[in-house]
């Protein structure tokens, strides 16, 4: 069905990383090790699926006196999932890319603000071609950073994008933290004008016009409903918060 409909395909190798809670900047071994050893099982379905990209995140924040070792720990773990992708790519080769996550309020990420993203980026890409970064609307606030500050930090290694909200105001709303609500929900971050100033550093970085593993440079949506809410009326909302947006750009 992919290979038919002619769309690009992203892996998420996200999800079985925290669910299964496993890091890759564990300072244990062989912790580390069952994290890496995920990352390349997700590989292999990957290619199986002809994706373009597969996204991962760092683990846990271990803490200031220690987040310089397994920021180190981080880079040699991504350094050998790029290089197994390598060894396992034949007519195309699977681009790995690290989703920024938050530090303090409920991923609780390693990586983390942007500047250090950038930093490791660079240090995997000195040695693997096939490595970039996924930067996440809805992690914007959650990180404290400006839109444009974090597109700008981070354009020479952005390779995918993500569209979403995000609640920080109210840690008792089931929405709190990283739950990608419906775009301008009361009390929330992103709505219309949130989108634009993103979109339009999006543009003026040159995004739109970047060499991408997909033939062309992907933009993600990222939203749920709450209980009680309709899937189809907040897929809606997307569509009808990315139209305005435009408009007014």
């Amino acid at each position: 069905m992919l290979a038919q409909s002619g769309m690009d395909v992203i892996f998420a190798g996200q999800p079985p990383l925290l669910l299964r809670k496993l890091s890759l900047n564990s300072s244990n071994k062989a912790e580390r090790k069952k994290a890496v050893d995920q990352c390349k099982a997700s590989v292999d379905q990957a290619y199986k699926l002809g994706a373009d990209i597969m996204a991962v995140l760092s683990g846990p924040d271990p803490g200031e006196k220690k987040r310089d070792k397994e920021t180190e720990l981080l880079i040699d773990s991504l350094k050998q999932i790029c290089g197994y992708a390598q060894e396992k790519g034949a007519e195309k080769m699977l681009s790995i890319s690290l989703e920024t996550f938050d530090r303090t309020v409920d991923k609780k990420c390693l990586i983390g603000p942007t500047m250090e993203a950038a930093q490791v980026a660079a240090a995997v890409r000195a040695e693997y071609s096939n490595f970039g970064l996924t930067i996440d609307l809805s992690h914007q606030p959650l990180l404290g950073e400006k839109v444009s500050e974090m597109i700008i930090t981070a354009i020479d290694h952005l390779i995918h994008l993500h569209i979403g909200n995000c609640l920080i105001k109210d840690s008792a709303h089931p929405a709190y933290g990283d739950q990608h609500p419906r775009f301008g929900m009361p009390g929330s971050e992103v709505g219309v004008e949130q989108l634009r100033l993103f979109l339009e550093a999006c543009i003026y970085s040159g995004f739109f016009k970047k060499n991408c593993p997909t033939s062309m440079p992907v933009v993600s949506f990222e939203v749920k409903p709450l209980p009680g809410e309709e899937s189809e009326l907040i897929i809606a909302n997307a569509k009808r918060t990315l139209r305005e947006a435009w408009a007014k750009m």
